[in-house]
């Protein structure tokens, strides 16, 4: 009786059988977004969805701000360090000799029996219970990092193999790590220098000064922080952690609030690196945007970037710029950050950009971001919790509107408490976004990444992919494929997206099949 009532149904829309049945079967893509499309307004399926996702690079994360409260609680207490009591500021030995809970200078291990000082170092290096209105959300959380600072000194390892480890968790394939790595020996040297307005002769005094060593240092240092992480992961072995899988890359990190003579010689340790060490795939400026020395010295920096471009033109940068909200600064101050950041800073990417529609001209700089590809870096929590900004007042979808590209990221996840899949969450929930945009925004995430080689996409538009690959992804490729992805590290991490996705694709669609049967 169904049968025939189907054939009914049929009948009166005017349909005949064999053009009912000729229907296009659905693939498996169509089937995972129309799963997506069903649990969006139910969050716990669509977050047991999106954590299996695989999410391709998270390209603005900072080592630092990566790493939740509970594991610094752990490295002070190797490290023998203290605590202030009533700030939660870390403090070096020697320590109270009591764990009293009257001391006001006790061992951090102190907090392992005390139940009240543990939760005041979680909740004083995080956003866990911060309450709005007695503190700003921005305050406190760039006051974290002072506060648990010293604990960053010895576990560099432990920090990027923790990083690491919860990519894996995220179901990414690339991590671009925002290091200060040198430890700021490069700000040191550039105290010393000293400035000098002709920025030729600054760069050749700190090359003569000691410059070439600092990088050479810092990339023995990173290749022993490396192993370290390796060991602890057990990469190489058969009990190899998931985080080994994970392809970790860094941006040197300037930190911009500092001297002008000491930010110049970071940005130029930047350069020097990403052109002799491959793991740094250019540089990042850092601290925030509102603060007075990034303010008033920011056409500096842009002129600094744009005579350091001149010599090192094939170095990558990324720029924190628009990381404001009206109130922050004065109104002028909202008004070219980003658009400077772009024309003279040659960023190929912008973290935040919240305040877009704040710049003079916004429509006409989208349009210019679009035409030059720049891609933007989306955090969403980050930018709720420091700047208020979320929902309506969030401009992911006028980015998207103009033809932007961009790409989820997570910023700050241990300072924020959060995570890559919650990311995609909060843009599913706040914006509707569909399961192809999310599919798009992790391969625009590889795409846009300082990865070197060939792209896996003749056109990453329509992500159209190179000849030499041409026919299904993920599998096995071809001789002809495997040959191409030889010679590009960034087509090797792309196609391994690709495998992921059509793995992904085909559990989903099958286990919707199943449900819906």
């Amino acid at each position: 009786m169904g049968r025939i009532a189907g054939w009914i149904v049929i009948l009166a829309l005017g349909l005949s059988p064999a053009v009912a049945g000729a229907q296009p079967k659905a693939t498996a893509e169509e089937r995972t977004a129309a799963y997506l499309k069903s649990v969006r307004s139910q969050p716990l399926p669509a977050l047991a969805f999106l954590r299996e996702m695989p999410k391709g690079g998270d390209l603005h994360n900072h080592l630092s701000g990566s790493i939740y409260a509970e594991s610094w609680i752990d490295f002070a207490a190797d490290d023998g360090l203290c605590v202030d009591r009533t700030t939660a500021v870390m403090i070096a030995p020697p320590c109270d000799a009591s764990c009293d809970k009257f001391t006001s200078k006790p061992a951090v291990s102190c907090a392992y029996g005390d139940h009240v000082l543990y939760n005041t170092m979680v909740d004083g290096w995080s956003m866990r219970n911060w309450i709005q209105g007695e503190e700003s959300g921005h305050d406190h959380f760039f006051a974290t990092f002072d506060k648990f600072g010293l604990a960053s000194h010895n576990h560099t390892a432990e920090m990027i193999a923790e990083t690491a480890a919860q990519a894996a968790a995220d179901h990414l394939q690339l991590l671009e790590l925002m290091h200060t790595a040198d430890g700021a020996q490069a700000a040191q040297l550039g105290a010393k220098v000293g400035w000098d307005d002709e920025l030729p002769k600054l760069r050749d005094k700190l090359l003569a000064g000691g410059l070439k060593d600092v990088t050479a240092a810092t990339s023995r240092k990173l290749t022993e922080d490396e192993g370290k992480m390796r060991g602890q992961l057990k990469c190489g072995t058969r009990e190899a952690e998931p985080g080994c899988e994970v392809t970790v890359r860094y941006l040197y990190q300037v930190l911009r609030g500092l001297a002008r003579e000491q930010v110049f010689a970071q940005i130029l340790l930047g350069c020097e690196l990403a052109s002799t060490d491959p793991r740094f795939v250019g540089l990042n400026l850092v601290m925030p945007e509102d603060w007075y020395v990034p303010m008033h010295d920011f056409e500096l920096h842009m002129k600094m970037l744009d005579y350091l471009h001149e010599i090192y033109p094939k170095v990558h940068i990324s720029l924190h710029a628009g990381e404001l909200a009206m109130g922050l600064v004065p109104p002028e101050g909202l008004t070219f950050h980003m658009r400077e950041s772009v024309e003279r800073g040659h960023a190929e990417r912008i973290g935040h950009g919240v305040d877009v529609m704040n710049e003079r001209d916004p429509l006409g700089l989208m349009r210019e971001m679009a035409e030059r590809n720049v891609l933007v870096e989306i955090c969403l929590t980050s930018n709720d919790v420091i700047l208020g900004v979320k929902g309506d007042d969030h401009p992911l979808p006028v980015y998207m509107k103009y033809g932007v590209p961009v790409a989820l990221a997570t910023d700050d996840e241990g300072v924020s408490r959060s995570d890559m899949t919650h990311e995609y969450l909060r843009a599913v929930e706040e914006y509707g976004i569909s399961y192809k945009e999310l599919k798009r925004m992790a391969r625009l995430s590889l795409e846009h990444s300082f990865l070197p080689g060939a792209s896996l996409w003749s056109d990453a538009k329509s992500f159209r992919v190179v000849g030499a690959c041409a026919g299904p992804l993920g599998g096995k490729p071809s001789a002809a494929c495997q040959k191409f992805l030889d010679g590009s590290e960034r087509a090797t991490v792309q196609w391994r997206l690709e495998w992921e996705l059509e793995g992904f694709e085909r559990a989903i669609s099958t286990q919707h099949s199943a449900l819906s049967n």
